[in-house]
């Protein structure tokens, strides 16, 4: 009878090879056919009280009424917000299935994730997976940006258990690859992917987010692109049927039925079509194959064909900008790193640091991990674990390094030894990062609350819980105020000594357009700050009351050495700096209003492309042209550029890597320290 099966499968399956012995024991484990069909799901979009839950629910409820689906594949953004409450409401909702179900998450999953992607994780119980099914090798990784706003990346994690499959899989047996983001420039790493992907019998890249059907190919490998469950500009909301007959694979796409949504109905409807919620019924029907692949003999791919790699060529331009030291993680770092001097305290760019001998890099990385450097080689001094993904830039005051953890705490470490000095138990994920002033450790969580404690016991202090949203930046503080934004649409200013609220700001947008991601500046007398919705705002420092708004971009933004000037990166190319102090009358219609907007300094085309990082720009005084300044300009794609702080002028420009720069700290001396997302960490001279 095995005989004969393995003829069969020869005959009816075009690859080269027989199933391994490995594989014969998957199936039969599986108890499967080869011929078999699976549901493909993506962008599903859970939020709570939305039409997407229906739709969910509805593809959900016909998957369970066709027996020929052996299990589901989910491609990412399962949830519209990345809350606990929607990643709980998916479950419940996909638990209902009664076949095995794979799911990944996509970027509104981890962007906007209150808990630091932990969530996730703990609810679905894996980042990663894969397993076999009718011989194929069915692969999948979560995509990010993990709390960033960046182009798409495969987090370095991923990557390397992605490249630990390469190197055991039998390389004749046949995968595919599921991912959230389609794999080409949308995906930052991309080429580093398809290269691990290369490496294997990959016969096929399976994603979503464009919320469509379409078939693609990269680098000559096959690939479709699925529509997403929501009825939104659909026939009805519905999913795509995958069926597997031999070497040949179809996509069919299957409205599941239940209920469109229709503008403008009234009650009781139209001859009783439309029902009383507007809402026009669907019947449940499959479409012809939109997309039929065949898979390939051998090679499933032509080796000769690449996309374009990342071109470094500017670094040979600008052949004074090196190296002191660069290390990779094994993990994603989704913080800056802070230099700290031999006399333990942090540089603050104002003046040189002297030489890196007996200073240290602290960094944090989403494995949980803590890192203490030494500053002149990159060689690990001590390293100290959390049971959560780390997204906090640390700070040091005192002889403690203080930083929040995805595992609900507040922690302080020793500066000289890395051991533990305390630590402080918050109600959810700690994504903020601290700001250490007067004794006191500012920092914001996903809790509803916004704390100051001691700093050398970690004791409370005071703690406004009135935070509409989760805090992911690092407050503003002085010794009159401390200004924090949240994913809610809010600004607050406290009293750093007792926590009372001094006044909240708001531009009643989207939660999308919360000041959350921007660090606020402050400048005579006026609190700075750019949003999402690519503007900049001052406002009174004092009372709260906006004072003005300009063109800027995202949220980004960051003062000149002597705070006369602030600097916000547009989204294409463009830095532009204004006065902190001048103003002219905006003039609408040839009518002069009693609006005013910052009077422009200059504006440089920094050549750095399309840009959506909320990376701070950072300076530092007595370099550059006529000793005026140096302006350090991070980007989303892992590119430097320092511009002269008197014009705007390029002074020079570097690639670090190929993701986004979390923060740029200058050192004096021509030296900066730099982090990336891909795992990067290093010190430059220039």
């Amino acid at each position: 009878m095995k005989k004969l099966m393995a003829a069969l499968l020869a005959l009816s399956f075009t690859f080269s090879v027989q199933l391994s012995a490995q594989q014969e024991k998957s199936e039969e484990a599986h108890k499967t056919e080869f011929d078999f069909s699976f549901a493909y799901l993506s962008d599903i979009h859970i939020a709570l009280g939305a039409k997407s839950v229906e739709d969910a629910q509805a593809c959900i409820d016909d998957i369970n009424r066709n027996p020929d689906l052996k299990f589901s594949i989910f491609a990412g953004d399962i949830t519209e917000f990345g809350t606990d409450e929607e990643i709980a409401l998916a479950k419940s909702i996909f638990d209902k299935l009664e076949k095995p179900y794979y799911i990944v998450a996509g970027n509104h999953d981890a962007k906007w994730s209150e808990s630091g992607c932990n969530t996730f994780v703990k609810t679905f119980g894996y980042e990663e997976f894969a397993f076999d099914y009718g011989g194929i090798k069915f692969v999948g990784t979560n995509s990010g940006p993990n709390m960033r706003m960046a182009p798409a990346l495969l987090p370095r994690e991923s990557m390397v258990w992605l490249d630990s499959i390469s190197r055991t899989i039998d390389p004749q047996q046949p995968l595919i690859f599921i991912n959230h983001y389609p794999m080409d420039t949308s995906m930052l790493n991309y080429s580093q992917v398809l290269d691990i992907l290369k490496r294997m019998n990959t016969q096929l890249i399976m994603s979503g987010h464009w919320h469509q059907n379409r078939p693609m190919v990269y680098e000559g490998i096959p690939a479709v692109i699925g529509r997403s469950s929501m009825c939104t500009g659909k026939e009805g909301p519905g999913y795509t049927i995958v069926k597997v007959e031999g070497s040949v694979i179809t996509f069919s796409e299957r409205i599941a039925g239940g209920t469109k949504a229709v503008k403008g109905t009234t009650a009781g409807g139209e001859k009783g079509i439309r029902s009383a919620s507007g809402n026009v019924p669907v019947e449940p029907k499959t479409g012809y194959p939109w997309f039929t692949l065949r898979m390939s003999r051998g090679e499933a791919f032509d080796p000769g064909v690449e996309y374009p790699k990342r071109d470094y060529s500017v670094n040979g331009a600008y052949p004074n900008v090196k190296a002191v030291w660069k290390r990779q993680d094994n993990s994603d770092i989704g913080a800056g790193a802070i230099y700290v001097m031999p006399n333990g305290k942090m540089a603050d760019g104002k003046r040189s640091v002297g030489k890196l001998d007996g200073g240290m890099v602290i960094y944090t990385n989403t494995a949980g991990m803590v890192y203490a450097l030494d500053a002149s080689t990159g060689e690990v001094i001590w390293s100290h674990g959390s049971a959560g993904k780390l997204f906090s830039t640390p700070a040091v005051g005192s002889g403690l390094v203080v930083f929040g953890s995805t595992d609900n705490n507040v922690y302080s470490l020793d500066l000289a030894t890395g051991e533990k000095r305390w630590s402080f138990e918050c109600g959810k994920s700690v994504l903020g990062s601290p700001a250490i002033y007067g004794g006191k450790v500012f920092i914001g969580a996903s809790d509803n609350c916004f704390r100051a404690l001691d700093l050398k016991s970690g004791k409370l202090l005071w703690c406004y819980d009135k935070i509409k949203g989760f805090i992911e930046a690092k407050p503003f503080v002085d010794k009159e105020q401390v200004v924090i934004g949240d994913w809610a649409n809010t600004l607050y200013s406290f009293n750093p000594a007792d926590g009372k609220l001094q006044w909240t700001w708001s531009n009643g947008g989207s939660r999308m357009l919360s000041p959350a991601a921007t660090w606020p500046v402050k400048a005579n007398g006026k609190i700075i700050f750019a949003t999402p919705e690519r503007v900049t705002y001052a406002l009174d420092a004092k009372t709260g009351r906006q004072l003005w708004r300009a063109e800027g971009g995202r949220e980004s933004v960051g003062l000149s050495p002597d705070k006369s000037a602030y600097y916000v990166k547009t989204m294409t190319h463009f830095v532009y700096a204004y006065s902190t102090t001048e103003t002219s009358p905006v003039v609408k219609d040839g009518v002069v209003t009693d609006k005013v907007v910052p009077v422009m300094l200059w504006k440089s085309n920094a050549e750095y492309g399309y840009e959506i990082s909320p990376t701070p720009t950072t300076s530092i005084a007595g370099e550059g042209k006529e000793g005026a300044g140096l302006l350090f300009i991070a980007t989303d794609k892992g590119d430097i550029v320092a511009l002269n702080c008197i014009d705007g002028s390029i002074a020079w420009k570097h690639r670090f890597g190929m993701a986004l720069i979390n923060y740029v700290q200058p050192l004096g001396q021509n030296r900066i320290l730099v982090t990336s997302m891909d795992g990067f960490a290093g010190v430059l001279e220039y």
